[in-house]
């Protein structure tokens, strides 16, 4: 079955220009919500043997030891994350402290307002004097995970450095499509097809930072090196499922008998198929990872679930049809 994909490629164009155009109005208007990686800060991520303190105690708590820019943010049902500006260890080390005399004394208050009921037998009271001591002593009350500083002039030179990096990589892959596709140049030239590689690219990256900064305004998702390397690990996957199609187009060029845009639909029904398998089974894969997965890696997850998921749109529906209206435009 040959279905018109391309014959009905302003609709396509149409609904990509639809996703950029809002992904780029909420990154205009929100922007991203940078992490310490690239703005500088401590993260400190803390595990709670007994009953985790509310957000309002740690805030009031740190209150006295001058914590600047905190915010604190609940993971799962025992853990929590702070963040903050000040990046020295001794801070680091005064809010552990804190933090543990406020969950000491909150430990010490539950003690002595919930008692057990006990016989008055010598015997039992010994008892559950030692399960009380032998669960203290298996689940400490406060357990440090991580914790992670990063200086101003650090995140100012991480933040460079991913532009810059993303940058040279769409080069090098306009380049190195234009040399792979040096001996098709007729009836588009080689250079075009690493432009609508790159463009297919765009369209995805723009899309994902959309969706984050969407997430960033509404949920306070905030984005760091991870991010950076799901958007670098985006262009790679896009850029090989863009190519399979285009590849399949330069084989059925010299033996097709039909014009160029019957070509490239046919060379896209040959492909589809491969294309949607492959994304699907990755797609499963990454979700799994956002729902299950620990808050560390869900995000990672998530930008690549959106990013593979409009790269597979894009490698069929807008790098292809690029092309189609390259070789249209040139006639004209």
């Amino acid at each position: 079955m040959n279905l018109p994909i391309i014959q009905k490629k302003f609709w396509f164009v149409g609904i990509s220009t639809l996703f950029v155009v809002t992904s780029i109005a909420f990154y205009g208007i929100w922007g991203l919500n940078l992490g310490i990686d690239f703005t500088g800060g401590s993260l400190l991520e803390l595990r709670f043997g007994a009953t985790r303190p509310s957000i309002e105690e740690v805030e009031k708590a740190l209150t006295a030891i001058d914590v600047k820019s905190l915010t604190v943010q609940p993971t799962d049902q025992n853990g929590l994350i702070l963040r903050f500006q000040n990046t020295d260890e001794a801070k680091h080390q005064e809010v552990v402290t804190k933090i543990k005399a406020l969950v000491d004394k909150d430990e010490k208050a539950t003690k002595t307002d919930a008692k057990p009921e006990v016989k008055v037998d010598g015997t039992n009271v010994k008892n559950v004097e030692l399960e009380i001591d032998a669960e203290s002593q298996e689940a400490p009350l406060v357990q440090e995970l991580r914790f992670e500083s990063v200086g101003p002039s650090i995140g100012r030179q991480l933040r460079s450095n991913a532009i810059t990096s993303l940058l040279i990589i769409a080069v090098l892959i306009v380049a190195y499509i234009a040399w792979t596709f040096r001996k098709v140049s007729r009836p588009v030239a080689s250079w075009k097809y690493g432009l609508a590689g790159i463009i297919a690219i765009g369209h995805d990256l723009i899309i994902t930072v959309g969706a984050f900064a969407w997430l960033g305004h509404f949920y306070g998702v905030e984005v760091g090196v991870p991010f950076v390397a799901a958007l670098l690990t985006i262009f790679g996957y896009s850029i090989n499922d863009t190519i399979v199609v285009f590849d399949r187009v330069r084989e059925n060029l010299p033996k097709s008998h039909h014009n160029f845009e019957d070509t490239v639909n046919f060379s896209l029904n040959q492909t589809m198929k491969r294309s949607l398998y492959t994304s699907t089974t990755t797609l499963l894969t990454l979700l799994a990872i956002v729902v299950y997965g620990g808050d560390s890696v869900r995000y990672f997850a998530l930008a690549l679930f959106i990013g593979i998921f409009f790269g597979t749109y894009s490698s069929i529906f807008l790098a292809s049809p690029l092309l189609v209206l390259f070789e249209k435009y040139k006639r004209k």
